[in-house]
């Protein structure tokens, strides 16, 4: 019998990328940011689903397409055929997160098939961290071939850090950053996770901050510009445009806008020095899962999340 397989994707630029280059196994794309907005454990589940669909809405204005997600996450309604399944997944929190999500979701659904990894970062040669699709035709093909797979240990640890997520106690994910296992990012992603919430002294997350610090050492001249800069310096969170545009639309309080570009006020250099929590000022309430990230602050001399005194549970 032929070996057939089905590659898990991390989003339609890989999908159309494989094909191009003539991948002719079946493929699903996996199209949610799991890394924003609530979830719950359970995700082949009715109460999942509506949960995302109204973030994705109420948070981005995103309409989700309920009759074509479901006709591609039914692709694993009948895997009895398939020999193995290829995770495509990136280096970043973003792409971790959704990972996290799929394996689960095939644990969910029984699937007992060797699961396969091709994850992009490093690579020989280059600078930067690369993106899957960022890859030439010979570079992603030499991922494929040197794909890692998944043994049960990795499988548990998954399943772990994703209950973990879902749950009220994100100070969990600590030991875990320091436990080996096949998803050799995973412990870049889950420190850039808890780095998130609002730093005590200044109120904000590490994305924050970066964008602050982009606009005072460089000459910005508009927020597109702006856009550019956070896009490539973002270190491990792997954020697309419509994130990013939304943080920055947030820190409005913090910078000028004018003919000359932008630049920072006196808030912006503030919040830099760290001497004034401006966590309420901006009111990044997102929720992270199974927490909302204005409960916690980020304690650098404890190295962990702490509980916001003056927010309700």
């Amino acid at each position: 019998m032929e070996k057939k397989c089905l590659h898990i994707t991390n989003g339609n630029a890989l999908t159309d990328y494989l094909i191009e280059l003539d991948f002719k196994d079946d493929i699903l794309t996996w199209q949610e940011m799991l890394c924003e907005g609530p979830t719950i454990p359970k995700i082949d589940s009715d109460e999942f689903f509506d949960l995302r669909v109204d973030f994705l809405r109420a948070h981005y204005n995103i309409e989700v397409d309920q009759k074509d997600l479901k006709k591609e996450l039914s692709k694993l309604d009948d895997t009895a055929d398939y020999s193995e399944i290829n995770l495509w997944f990136e280096y970043d929190l973003y792409c971790h997160i959704n990972l996290l999500g799929v394996i689960n979701l095939l644990h969910q659904k029984e699937i007992n098939k060797p699961l396969y990894l091709i994850c992009s970062g490093r690579v020989k040669g280059e600078k930067s961290l690369k993106g899957l699709a960022e890859l030439n035709s010979a570079q992603l093909k030499s991922h494929y071939k040197n794909k890692v797979l998944l043994t049960k240990k990795d499988i548990d640890f998954a399943i772990a850090l994703w209950r973990t997520y879902c749950g009220k106690d994100h100070n969990i994910f600590k030991p875990y950053i320091v436990e080996e296992s096949n998803f050799k990012y995973m412990s870049n992603c889950l420190k850039a996770h808890l780095e998130r919430f609002p730093f005590q002294k200044s109120g904000l997350g590490n994305i924050e901050f970066n964008i602050l610090t982009i606009i005072k050492e460089n000459t910005i001249k508009s927020e597109n510009h702006l856009l550019g800069y956070c896009l490539n310096y973002q270190g491990y969170y792997g954020y697309g445009d419509m994130q990013l545009k939304l943080r920055i639309k947030e820190l409005a309080l913090f910078y000028t806008v004018s003919e000359d570009g932008i630049t920072l006020n006196r808030k912006g250099h503030l919040a830099l020095l760290k001497q004034h929590n401006f966590a309420l000022e901006v009111n990044n309430n997102m929720t992270y899962g199974g927490v909302n990230r204005l409960a916690y602050q980020f304690s650098e001399e404890q190295n962990k999340l702490v509980k916001t005194i003056t927010y309700g549970d």
